[in-house]
């Protein structure tokens, strides 16, 4: 028996097939047999819902064939065998089928559990344009609702009306549409998601045409962004009639927007795509997305839903694996088509906040302490984009290194290195007598020559760089650039008020460690600041992070007190932009950083740079983020200079995303470490 930990149900994701299977026109036989097939494989693989084709157990494109009742007493019977079949399987099963009701004929979207037909759907809307021609068989579903079918042998839900709700799995709720539903101005899957629904199904047949692909998947993207929902659809392919159209059998499986997965068209073998829906996630959405809950209240009489209950009885107690992408680096552009145009951005909305300030403000230079370090220098490119946008010389950015204690000659090359190749007024000053006066009026051991390297010894540097910083800003009417990153703040990583945490304005504020170390990346790739600045940005990206604050041989290592900023950048991430559970976030770690060799690196990060992690590691680090953030320096974060907020993962300004008490308990989130093996 696997621990808990490892499963994905426990962490409220389901497994979600999209089935498309080969058919043969007419043969309702034939049609659920190869369906069979396909649930059954799914159910191998761990699937807890399955979606077939529009019509898939007729075929579609059969025109007045669905007018003989020979044909539809098969389909009867087929979905009696399928039915039959399901008692095995763990997955719903959601195929197409037309069927008789009161004397009419309609275009169902039917829901097989285990033996139970949990409910039926007829379709709204029913196109009768251009090579559709549906109302000629069809009548609609628009004004069904409450009512009852017999299918299978059984009495089941039958209406537009009709949700189905796991009664043993929190925020699963299905709602099911067909094809041309998602295609009108208002989909019935809107209000369906508006009541709740979070997994929406479109059971499509969709001919091809050329274009047709990409504006489906537009489509369904857009609508699964705005109901915050999962959007699966399947499309018929193999065996569907050519006599005037051709099939793709495209299949795909959007969540809020995201592709999660996609199978290939036009394929010769039957499809069956899968991939892991994160319930969670969009439960997290939709309650953060005020604006979501007052749409449903102003629809919410427009239809009234009934809500099918049932038992998904999904295992904790087996690890499937996962199957989506979690991405390494959630603040770092991961779409390498659109890698220069996301970098672009994150540039500009930096230098472009910093255009504004000083506009505003009507100052035309900076002060900037340059240490050679990956914060410094970046604010330092995004200062040098605003002058020139603005027009002014860069000799306006005043950039100064402020060597002490423990500062090597390796980071100082590199900081005057870096001023040069940008063409900025730089000029060095060494802080370390400053230092040494203010230890020895405080009376501090070090001023006595004893080897007392504590915080105070630290932050006394700190504050003698930024009151130095401040004052130069007076003396030549400019404002100080803030360097510090949002790593830093989450992790309280930085020295309060006189110190690194403060500035005039901070044009890092929202931006982490880790997509720092993109951008830098990108512009020594691209040499964005001309081929001089390469060599140096290169090596102040290889240069070990550290404060460079206690004198020594042995380097003080960030990473090595703090824990690894690729990891504490992925917790910052889950546990503000989602509010995941500790247990979740070390899942999804695990899953990203378990395996060096597996998922997606950014290509801007070298071979040699590729590392990994044990579920050991990201627990420890997991701790340590969690008492730093929750626990010692919200204090912090809750006097922040402006500064603009760069990525969906947010910023933690108490103007912007986040907002917290100073004085919380970080009990409940280290309490949850323990459902960690």
């Amino acid at each position: 028996m696997t621990h808990p930990f490892f499963s994905l149900h426990t962490h409220g994701f389901i497994r979600a097939a999209v089935a498309c299977p080969r058919v043969r026109v007419a043969d309702p036989a034939f049609n659920v047999a190869r369906t069979i097939e396909l649930a059954r494989e799914a159910h191998e693989k761990g699937a807890s819902l399955v979606l077939f084709p529009e019509l898939g157990v007729s075929a579609y494109a059969i025109d007045d064939l669905l007018q003989q009742g020979a044909l539809l007493a098969a389909v009867e019977t087929a979905l009696a065998e399928l039915t039959a079949a399901s008692r095995g399987l763990r997955p719903i099963l959601v195929v197409g089928a037309p069927l008789r009701h009161r004397g009419r004929l309609y275009n169902c979207a039917v829901a097989i559990l285990r033996g139970r037909v949990l409910g039926v759907t007829p379709k709204t809307y029913l196109p009768n344009y251009r090579e559709f021609y549906e109302r000629r068989h069809f009548a609609s579903g628009a004004f069904v609702a409450g009512e009852e079918i017999a299918v299978a042998g059984q009495i089941a839900p039958f209406g537009s009306d009709v949700l189905l709700e796991a009664s043993d799995f929190p925020g699963l709720v299905i709602h099911m549409e067909v094809c041309e539903d998602v295609w009108v101005p208002i989909p019935p899957s809107a209000r369906a998601a508006l009541a709740g629904a979070t997994v929406l199904l479109n059971l499509s047949a969709s001919n091809a045409i050329v274009g047709k692909s990409d504006y489906r998947q537009t489509l369904c993207a857009a609508h699964s962004a705005r109901c915050l929902a999962a959007y699966l659809y399947s499309a018929a392919g193999q065996g569907e009639s050519t006599t005037d159209l051709a099939w793709d059998g495209e299949a795909m499986i959007h969540e809020k927007g995201d592709l999660l997965v996609k199978a290939p068209r036009f394929s010769d073998e039957p499809q069956l795509v899968m991939a892991d829906i994160d319930l969670g996630r969009l439960a997290a959405e939709r309650a953060r997305q005020g604006t979501f809950g007052d749409c449903a209240d102003v629809e919410a009489g427009a239809t009234q839903f009934r809500r099918v209950e049932f038992e998904m009885a999904a295992p904790c107690d087996i690890d499937l694996g996962l199957m989506r992408e979690v991405p390494r680096f959630p603040f770092v552009p991961n779409d390498e088509a659109r890698l220069a145009e996301l970098c672009f951005e994150a540039f500009n909305i930096q230098s472009h906040g910093l255009e504004q300030r000083l506009r505003a403000s009507g100052v035309e230079k900076v002060v900037i302490g340059v240490s050679g370090g990956l914060d410094s220098t970046q604010a330092l490119l995004v200062a040098v984009t605003a002058m020139d946008a603005l027009g002014l010389p860069r000799a306006n950015i005043l950039a100064y290194t402020l060597p002490a204690f423990a500062t090597t000659d390796r980071t100082k090359s590199n900081a005057w290195a870096v001023m040069r190749a940008l063409g900025v007024a730089a000029r060095e000053i060494d802080v370390s007598a400053a230092c040494r006066q203010m230890l020895e009026d405080i009376g501090h051991p070090a001023a006595r020559g004893e080897a007392v390297y504590d915080t105070t010894y630290e932050n006394v540097q700190a504050g003698a760089r930024t009151s130095l910083l401040f004052r130069l800003a007076n003396l030549h009417n400019a404002i100080v650039i803030g360097t510090g990153d949002l790593s830093e703040l989450a992790l309280g990583w930085c020295t309060y008020g006189v110190g690194d945490q403060m500035a005039h304005y901070n044009v890092n504020a929202s931006v982490p460690k880790t997509l720092i170390q993109h951008l830098i990346r990108w512009c020594a790739r691209d040499a964005r600041f001309g081929s001089g600045t390469v060599s140096v940005l290169r090596d102040i990206l290889a240069t070990e992070i550290s404060p460079e604050l206690v004198p020594g041989d042995a380097a003080q290592r960030t990473e090595a007190f703090v824990g690894p900023y690729a990891l504490q950048d992925f917790n910052l991430y889950y546990t503000t932009r989602y509010g995941f559970s500790p247990t979740k976030v070390a899942f999804l770690s695990w899953h990203a950083w378990r395996d060096a060799n597996e998922g997606v690196w950014p290509s801007v990060i070298a071979e040699r740079d590729r590392g990994a992690y044990d579920l050991a590691e990201i627990k420890r680090w997991l701790a340590v983020f969690l008492r730093r953030f929750f626990a010692s320096s919200q204090f912090k974060r809750s006097a922040l200079p402006n500064g603009p907020k760069v990525s969906s993962g947010g910023s933690l300004s108490p103007r912007g995303d986040w907002r917290a008490p100073s004085d919380s308990s970080p009990d409940a989130w280290l309490s949850a470490l323990k459902d960690i093996p």
